[in-house]
């Protein structure tokens, strides 16, 4: 159990500063960085807390005038549909730049997106060049979660590789198919287990809609609450699903950053604390 504290200790680490950005970058073949409006310039991330823009519910993990960190509330849609717009993260992150102003030109640009059910960590771009140094970058960016599934998970670490599908009614499948589904490759690692329950961590080797929940499911072991994929699990009241952690190279430093999440109290409801392991 000692292994288990010790994950435990790496997702509750302070997140680290950037405390230098070099002046030569990942990203300076897109030349010199678009200026700042003179609001942002005016405006530090700490006067912003007593302003009343600041997106309630929202944990800001770290900004600077590249990128923007939050930690997502499980819930709340990432981006807009056709019947929802104001209720997103998106929305809210927007109007906490523009400071309410909706004439700023001021905006924050989607790197890429968590579950509606899931909550953690998600990068924003600031501007156009910061998305697409991001984006390219993507393969290698590293994908932390912590996901607790119904069951004792065997092996207790293992890579699940299969080509995932989606059907006309949404629904994300495996596939024998190479040419019909995209190759999808989940890692994880039993850190506990607790009452036929287990907490994995697990590294998202690939990005595909559904990944992890469709491959824990179907391997027996569907991730708890989730009402989608999980035999209709409606015994608990939201999915454990966390993004715990992401690692990449911040596109105008250049320099290796990784951002972190305490676990969910209701992880810790679920699973005990890490002292009793």
């Amino acid at each position: 159990m000692t292994e288990f504290r010790q994950n435990i200790q790496m997702f509750n680490k302070p997140t680290p500063k950037l405390e230098t950005l070099i002046a030569r970058g990942a990203c300076d073949s897109w030349g010199p960085r678009p200026p700042q409006s003179p609001e942002s310039e005016r405006m530090s991330p700490r006067e912003r807390l007593s302003k009343r823009h600041w997106p309630k519910g929202i944990v800001i993990i770290h900004e600077d005038r590249d990128i923007l960190v939050v930690e997502k509330p499980p819930g709340l849609l990432t981006m807009g549909t056709d019947g929802v717009r104001s209720a997103t993260l998106y929305y809210k992150l927007t109007d906490y730049v523009r400071k309410g102003n909706p004439k700023s030109r001021e905006r924050v640009f989607i790197v890429h997106r968590l579950d509606r059910e899931a909550s953690g960590i998600l990068v924003f771009a600031r501007h156009e060049q910061a998305k697409s140094c991001l984006q390219d970058q993507w393969p290698k960016v590293e994908k932390r979660y912590l996901a607790i599934v119904h069951g004792k998970v065997t092996p207790k670490a293992q890579t699940i590789s299969s080509y995932l599908a989606e059907n006309q009614a949404h629904i994300v499948y495996s596939t024998a198919n190479a040419a019909r589904g995209k190759l999808s490759r989940t890692a994880y690692k039993v850190l506990k287990e607790r009452n036929a329950l287990s907490l994995l961590e697990i590294d998202l080797l690939t990005g595909r809609k559904h990944q992890i929940r469709v491959h824990l499911a179907e391997k027996g072991h569907s991730i708890v609450g989730d009402r989608k994929y999980g035999n209709a699990d409606r015994t608990h009241k939201r999915l454990a699903l966390h993004a715990a952690s992401l690692s990449f190279n911040h596109p105008f430093g250049g320099e290796r950053v990784t951002f972190e999440t305490r676990i969910p109290k209701y992880f810790t409801e679920l699973m005990g604390p890490a002292s009793r392991c």
